[in-house]
């Protein structure tokens, strides 16, 4: 059926022409206008059948729509069977990205003939086939990795295979390419990737140093992946760098440059951990030579080294180099390679991300760069779309209300991109951006909310699995929508919000959508609690077990050489199995979801219990799993007291043990702050009744404890590979949250109970107060004295309890007052106050002491915030014991210091000692003092003040200025 020419070309291939290909190829379009030509012209001599392939390919990718669905059907059968007959490389490369372009239209899911083929392929015992396999995968995968998405796992494991497969380097260098596209999931497999690189640059160093891009990828995108392995790759890069002789810091970071990857990486541990100033002489040339460079690969590396400085420098960028950085990352917005546009978007977010609050000062010169930006960047790549909302996002966060003349513009970009694109990661970008548009614009989103809303519950209404990604930011945004958009407006959409968040739970197993239901119900709790009442059961139920579930908790068995690598890696660890159950452990790893579920589900337990507003009865069976409701009263329906006591004893029977458990047993560090967290909020909220239980306040004073002194699992240096100082971190981070619930508890019981406790507390808590810890650890311990004293003011015995700790506690606290650091400085004298509150005249002799302090530390201090408590402690010390303070000479020095400027919150301290002077100081013309300094300090607003009032009384207060 082919024209006569083509015939005539075609027979003078005995021996191919280049010539009579070009002319071959050139009639091959023709030809195809007949489908019955195709299978034929696949039958040729090589140079045929990739012509036909190439101009196929080029004819699939614009026309495609215009094939029957009939030719369709029998195009993909006809390039699968030439693919899996096929002996010649390049014509296989060919028909790889013939059904690349395909793949494009037609989803793996709709061809199943090809996931046949690729299951096969690779799993063949030929090793010719499994290349095969993998070459053909690796290009379908680089065309369209997102319709995958449900085989990245299956995918994995394959992966792992081939990566041992270390005779094979055409399978490695096809395996390697399909993991540059899929960078999830992946973390485990890092080893072996550095192990097969070192075989594949022996075999062909071109394509090993291509293969270098996975590195790029991951640093990227999800930089999280390759943290743990810094150590490895860098000692890998330098082990084949031609710069491999230095390793002094200079040296290192002469390497690095030609790695970018890497480099971004090591250059990020050492912001964290280096003076900056060190860093940035040696830095800085280096990376102001890549950005002058030509070469577009060079500038995004300079742009990328930029970017990671931001968080470990943030001090040293923000006070001295911030606009002139900036000034770089604008003009690389402009560059005229897409490849230094991503590198400066992801600087920009960076920026935005660590550099706060100064960096939303340039908001006028950055947003319209921005604006401009996401106007034309619908027909980018998508990981460059990702860079550009990174930016945007972060950026946006932080401008509260400077983003109202922007929000016209973002809202119809955001309302375009949702309503106009068919890509579902597009889509899931906007709707993460509308959640941070949210946040800065509050009630001024409300214009735009109705097409907002429905765009959400379009959403969240289709089950479909290539939705799963989708739903989940959805969810996420209309929780924010329901926190800030106002509870008017949301109102009316909570018992609807309830509902899709309960039908996508019962019809999707997956740990992250349940995560962002439990936000969901949370923040809507906020709006309207009465329209979760009727749900209570199924929400409670599904959150306590995802706090006590196993899933996504892995063991991993120690194996030796001679052991078969399949068995016995990824056990599942049984609720109620013990190491010694089981093989010798290496250790424990949680998988990311699951940490985050588990740590929303505390969040959400802890602000249902407190800010539901509604009273529970729950009926709890032996296993716990059943929460019913009792009554859709509030918390402050006094006709229902009994019921809701008993209720809230029961929820609490199942929340605080749940709680406790966690801090003993989890392993993840994230976990247990966000339980510490979480019961802390319980404690604050329930107050006594948190603690009527027999047994509980020792039960949390002794978790409490554990955390102190570093003997909970997640403590346990073994349980997981960081370095020290992030493990030291961490243990802060613990340390602080559980450090919060020792004043709180000090508030929910009278003092003489707490002593005990407090006694075996307070020395854990004062022993972080010593010169040599650190200013967070001193910072921690006398604002933690602070508080608790504080707590004791309001309850009973507090006053003869604090009395007894007074001798303990001076010392730590004058040596305080006297730092170094300002937050120490502003902590230890609002806890001087506080003693002087709760121990009243029981500290009477210390008053000089403390006096003689104030006195010398005003004389000298700059920083307002100390200034405001130092006010605020003198009140207190007037207020507890007057005669103790000779007013003469305090009340006008405290009053110069006033209005507050830092600390607001103090004012009401402030306010009650001044009515308190008014009314019971008779020896001190308390008011009069006042005027006079407000009329010497403020004389403007003074005057004003004055004209302000009738004559008569403007008269009285003249003529006792003048006889004072």
């Amino acid at each position: 059926k082919m024209s006569e020419e083509l015939e005539q070309l075609l027979s003078q291939l005995t021996q191919p022409d280049n010539a009579v290909i070009q002319q071959v190829t050139a009639q091959l379009k023709q030809a195809f206008k007949d489908p019955a030509v195709v299978p034929a012209l696949l039958t040729l001599c090589p140079q045929v059948r990739q012509s036909a392939a190439v101009v196929l390919r080029m004819r699939v990718k614009k026309h495609w729509k215009k094939i029957s669905p009939d030719h369709r059907e029998s195009l993909k059968a006809m390039v699968l069977q030439a693919f899996q007959q096929e002996t010649e490389h390049a014509v296989r490369h060919s028909l790889a990205q013939l059904s690349a372009v395909m793949v494009k239209h037609e989803t793996p899911d709709q061809w199943p003939a090809l996931l046949s083929l690729l299951n096969q392929s690779t799993k063949s015992n030929d090793p010719q086939d499994r290349q095969v396999g993998l070459l053909l995968l690796s290009k379908v995968v680089e065309s369209n990795p997102e319709p995958f998405e449900p085989h990245y796992q299956q995918l994995l494991q394959l992966f792992g295979t081939v990566l041992q497969d270390l005779e094979n380097p055409t399978a490695l260098y096809y395996c390697m390419h399909t993991l540059t596209a899929i960078i999830n999931l992946m973390r485990s497999l890092i080893p072996r990737i550095i192990v097969a690189l070192k075989h594949l640059i022996k075999a062909d160093e071109d394509q090993a140093s291509e293969c270098m891009e996975v590195f790029d990828e991951l640093m990227e995108t999800e930089v999280t992946i390759i943290v743990p392995y810094i150590a490895e790759i860098v000692h890998f890069c330098l082990e084949v760098s031609p710069w491999k002789q230095f390793f002094h810091v200079y040296g290192i970071l002469n390497s690095l440059i030609d790695c970018v990857c890497v480099c971004v990486c090591v250059i990020d541990t050492m912001a964290l951990h280096m003076p900056p100033e060190k860093l940035f002489g040696h830095l800085m040339p280096l990376i102001q030579a890549c950005l002058a460079s030509e070469n577009p690969y060079e500038r995004k590396g300079g742009l990328m080294c930029m970017a990671v400085l931001a968080e470990g420098c943030a001090d040293h960028i923000r006070t001295k180099m911030l606009s002139s950085m900036l000034q770089t990352v604008c003009q690389s917005l402009s560059d005229s390679n897409q490849v230094v546009r991503s590198a400066g978007l992801f600087a920009l977010g960076q920026f935005s991300e660590h550099l706060q609050p100064e960096v939303s000062k340039y908001h006028a010169e950055l947003m319209p760069l921005l604006l401009g930006y996401m106007s034309s960047l619908y027909q980018a790549k998508m990981l460059h779309v990702t860079k550009a909302f990174y930016a945007l996002e972060n950026f946006l966060e932080n401008l509260d209300e400077n983003i109202q003349p922007y929000l016209p513009t973002l809202m119809e970009t955001m309302l375009s991109a949702l309503s106009n694109s068919d890509n579902l990661r597009l889509k899931e970008l906007t709707v993460s951006a509308i959640g941070a548009i949210a946040n800065a614009a509050k009630e001024m989103l409300v214009p735009y909310f109705p097409p907002v809303i429905e765009s959400l519950k379009g959403f969240l209404t289709d089950t479909k699995d290539e939705m799963r990604a989708l739903q989940i930011q959805a969810l996420d945004t209309l929780s924010v929508l329901a926190r800030t958009v106002g509870k008017d407006i949301f109102r009316p959409l909570a018992a609807e919000c309830v509902q899709l968040g309960l039908n996508l739970s019962d019809v999707v197993d997956d740990p992250d959508l349940r995560r962002c239901t439990f936000s969901l119900f949370s923040a809507v709790s906020t709006v309207s609690p009465e329209c979760l009442t009727p749900h209570l059961t199924a929400i409670t139920t599904t959150m306590l077990m995802s706090l006590k579930s196993t899933e996504g908790v892995m063991q991993f068995v120690l194996l030796d050489d001679d052991e078969d690598e399949e068995e016995g890696t990824g056990d599942i660890v049984l609720e109620g199995e013990s190491e010694e159950d089981g093989p010798d452990v290496a250790g424990f790893s949680v998988e990311n979801a699951y940490i985050d579920e588990k740590e929303d589900a505390c969040d959400a337990l802890g602000e249902l219990a407190f800010n539901i507003g509604v009273a529970f009865q729950p009926f709890l069976e032996s296993s716990f799993e059943q929460v019913y409701a009792l009554h859709d009263v509030s918390l402050h329906d006094v006709t229902h007291t009994v019921s809701l006591s008993a209720g809230l004893h029961k929820l609490l029977g199942v929340v605080l043990p749940c709680f406790l458990e966690a801090v003993r047993q989890e392993r993840e560090r994230q976990v247990v702050m966000a339980v510490l967290e979480a019961m802390n909020g319980v404690i604050k909220s329930c107050q006594g009744e948190a603690l009527q239980t027999p047994g509980r306040l020792t039960e949390i004073c002794h978790a409490i404890r554990d955390v102190l002194k570093k003997k909970t699992v997640c403590q346990d240096g073994d349980a997981d590979d960081e370095d020290d100082e992030q493990e030291a971190e961490y243990d802060a981070m613990l340390q602080e949250f559980a450090g919060e619930g020792i004043p709180l508890l000090a508030s929910a019981v009278p003092a003489e109970t707490f002593l005990p406790y407090l006694n075996d507390l307070l020395p854990l808590i004062m022993n972080k107060a010593k010169s040599s810890c650190t200013v967070a650890d001193r910072s921690f311990s006398v604002g933690t004295i602070g508080e608790t004293l504080h707590s004791l003011v309001g309850v009973a015995g507090g006053r003869g309890v604090a009395g007894r700790l007074s001798n303990r506690l001076l010392p730590v606290l004058v040596a305080g007052v006297k730092d170094s650091d300002a937050e120490v400085r502003n902590n230890s004298v609002y806890a001087l106050g506080t003693l002087a509150e709760a121990a009243g005249p029981i500290v009477a002799s210390d008053y000089p002491t403390m006096l003689s302090l104030f006195s010398n530390l005003l004389s000298k201090e700059s920083d307002r915030r100390v200034i405001d408590n130092l006010c605020a402690a003198l009140c207190r010390m007037i207020l507890s014991n007057v005669a103790g303070v000779p007013l003469e000479q305090v009340f006008p020095v405290l009053v110069a210091q006033l209005p507050l400027k830092e600390d607001l919150e103090e004012n009401k301290t402030v306010y009650r000692c001044l009515v308190f002077l008014y009314s019971h100081s008779p020896v001190l013309n308390a008011m009069l003092v006042l005027l006079q300094s407000m009329s010497q300090h403020h004389p403007q607003e003074f005057e004003a003040a004055m004209m302000s009032l009738p004559v008569e009384e403007r008269t009285r207060i003249t003529s006792a200025f003048s006889q004072s």
